[in-house]
């Protein structure tokens, strides 16, 4: 990986990618890609040359190393400029009949097209080889006196059909879903040595269907060690610390540090400044910042992919829709990192098994505390379950003052309806090693909640260390259940903690 330079001097984003997988190649097509755009007068920065180099390699017999080719780069780093160069071979060096590119919106798709426009129009050696800009609306296109073309279109269920596009140019591919794919992929079956590029920033959950099964493939072949061999991915983004990390720890990356928008933006130094990106970080909100301008995407799971920790079967098979919890309970209050969804759960014995339950799921956070208070008054649970290092964990001070016997009572430790047990970092791994053993064992017991069959379908695993977590981000669902019932469950057996009674002493001394 190229890193930033360390010596005193400008600071420039990495131009090689934290994340890349690539099939291997004998020669490249790029430079000369790199080459013509610069005749237009587009001069590329040393990433964007880096992506057309690997992205355009070739095999012995001259085809394409990767049919496929993906960008994942936060905005306003240039990837368009990839684009017009890749584009730019294909009508006047490839000698590609149809490219076709297509956008999400179709204003995004038009602004394309005005770009390399200018562009030919710009350079008359460009220019004199087209027979006619087409500008009319939902139809731009550029047409050479030899017969290539390059389409503009947006994406939608039926638009694609019948073109049959030596390449294809997909834009804003973190939103791009079965449906376009089914109407476009399917053009180049026929077509001798096409090529397909996806171009985009970091997902955003369910619409970024297509991105994230390119992106499990590449660290599939990553962790596999052997290259996908079809498809080249660059990513230009970072893995946030968690909060179980130690001060000194060396795997993740600070959100709030420039080493972290270096890694991420490749284009610091050349049409972005620290400085600029200081102001997003003071104006965006966290999740925001990480997504949009450090990577940090949300990818949705495939079917395929789905239920990886714990089986369909192995839960399934611990239904009861009978069952119910017995004295005593403990519950658990999670939230997501966005703050969108909160759940309360509960657990309680059922027999030799315990019985697991989303009594609550809903979008915010205002109901959670009231809704804690009615359940306390009605169970008697004997704890509440909250981890303090989670979005969850800002409710505890509001929680802890519905929850106090006297409402006007100011000390450090109130005399509570039920006690407020604050989970630590060796708790989470104990809560969450002890719920998949049970459910392993047989011995937990559940309803068939919907929300939390969701999440543990989406379900991924976190190391931390030689152990492992609940994963909150890019498993593209609400796992809020899943994390509740294992607080909850953990409830039952941990020690609390009895406030210390005042002994009036025998004597006074004066």
């Amino acid at each position: 990986m190229s890193k930033p330079p360390v010596a005193e001097g400008p600071l420039y984003g990495w131009q090689e990618p934290p994340i890349q997988a690539a099939p291997g190649s004998v020669s490249s097509a790029g430079q000369e890609a790199i080459d013509l755009a610069a005749s237009a007068g587009l001069q590329l920065d040393p990433w964007q040359q880096h992506i057309l180099r690997v992205g355009m390699g070739e095999r012995p017999d001259g085809s394409w190393s990767a049919f496929e080719v993906a960008v994942n780069v936060p905005r306003q780093n240039g990837k368009g400029g990839v684009i017009e160069a890749r584009e730019l071979w294909g009508l006047f060096i490839g000698g590609e009949e149809l490219i076709l590119h297509s956008a999400h919106e179709f204003k995004t798709a038009k602004n394309a097209f005005r770009r390399i426009e200018r562009l030919i129009r710009g350079c008359p050696d460009l220019h004199k080889r087209v027979k006619r800009y087409w500008q009319t609306t939902g139809e731009e296109a550029i047409e050479l006196h030899s017969g290539q073309m390059l389409r503009f279109i947006a994406r939608s269920k039926g638009s694609g059909r019948g073109f049959s596009g030596h390449c294809n140019i997909m834009d804003e591919d973190m939103i791009l879903g079965d449906n376009e794919m089914d109407a476009l992929l399917p053009t180049m079956a026929a077509i001798p040595d096409p090529q397909i590029w996806y171009l985009g920033s970091a997902g955003i959950g369910a619409p970024s269907v297509q991105l994230g099964r390119l992106r499990r493939r590449a660290l599939a072949a990553l962790e596999a060690g052997q290259p996908d061999p079809s498809l080249a991915y660059f990513e230009w983004s970072v893995t946030p610390h968690l909060q179980e990390c130690p001060p000194d720890c060396d795997k993740h990356d600070d959100p709030a540090s420039d080493e972290a928008v270096l890694k991420s933006n490749p284009a610091i130094g050349y049409r972005l400044s620290l400085a600029k990106v200081a102001n997003e970080r003071a104006t965006l909100s966290p999740a925001g910042y990480a997504r949009e301008r450090l990577g940090v995407g949300d990818y949705p799971s495939d079917e395929a992919d789905t239920w990886q920790v714990i089986g369909e079967d192995a839960w399934r098979a611990l239904v009861d829709g009978e069952s119910r919890a017995a004295d005593p309970v403990s519950f658990a209050i999670d939230v997501t990192p966005e703050r969108s969804h909160a759940s309360i759960c509960v657990a309680g014995w059922n027999g030799e098994a315990v019985h697991v339950e989303v009594i609550d799921n809903r979008p915010g956070t205002d109901w959670v505390v009231r809704k804690a208070r009615e359940l306390t008054e009605r169970w008697s649970p004997r704890c509440w379950v909250m981890d303090p290092g989670s979005p969850a964990g800002s409710l505890i001070g509001e929680l802890t003052e519905a929850l106090k016997v006297d409402p006007d009572d100011t000390s450090e430790e109130p005399a509570l309806l039920a006690p407020i047990v604050q989970t630590k970092t060796r708790d989470v791994v104990q809560a969450v090693g002890q719920f998949y053993d049970a459910v392993a064992a047989g011995r937990i017991v559940h309803r068939d909640d919907a929300p939390l069959a969701t999440a543990l379908a989406g379900a991924r695993k976190r190391d931390l260390g030689e152990a492992w977590a609940w994963a909150r981000r890019g498993v593209g669902v609400d796992i809020t259940p899943l994390v509740g019932v294992t607080q909850a469950r953990w409830g039952l057996f941990v020690e609390i903690e009895e406030p210390e009674e005042e002994v009036e002493p025998w004597a006074e001394y004066f």
